[in-house]
């Protein structure tokens, strides 16, 4: 089994920043695939941004440009830099490991953001 936790979240002022992190463990070998999904109140999850091993990353059009993906493999981890944040960004954030045999997430953590 697979283990998320996530770190990171709080309440933040429009306009400032903020970095998720999520680290894996368990009886895993590799990670192909490490996301970020969200979700606000009354809205269906999205994907905010992926990325793969070898560092190629995808972005939300609603948030390229201002958050930026990364990974540390030696450590398991994947970052969320999230920048210029806007009253919109408010939600649940989700880190995603699709593996196989499941699909794995983090717990949540709330990114509140104030105007």
């Amino acid at each position: 089994q697979v283990q998320l936790v996530e770190s990171g979240g709080g309440l933040v002022q429009a306009g400032g920043s903020l970095r998720l992190s999520c680290a894996a463990s368990g009886s895993i070998f590799s990670i192909e695939v490490m996301g970020w999904y969200r979700q606000a109140p009354g809205k269906q999850r999205e994907l905010v941004a992926s990325i793969t091993s070898s560092s190629n990353a995808v972005y939300a059009d609603s948030v390229k440009g201002r958050f930026t993906i990364s990974r540390d493999n030696a450590k398991n981890t994947v970052y969320l830099r999230m920048n210029s944040l806007k009253p919109e960004d408010t939600a649940v954030y989700y880190c995603n490991v699709p593996l196989p045999w499941a699909n794995y997430w983090g717990q949540g953590t709330q990114v509140p953001v104030s105007s």
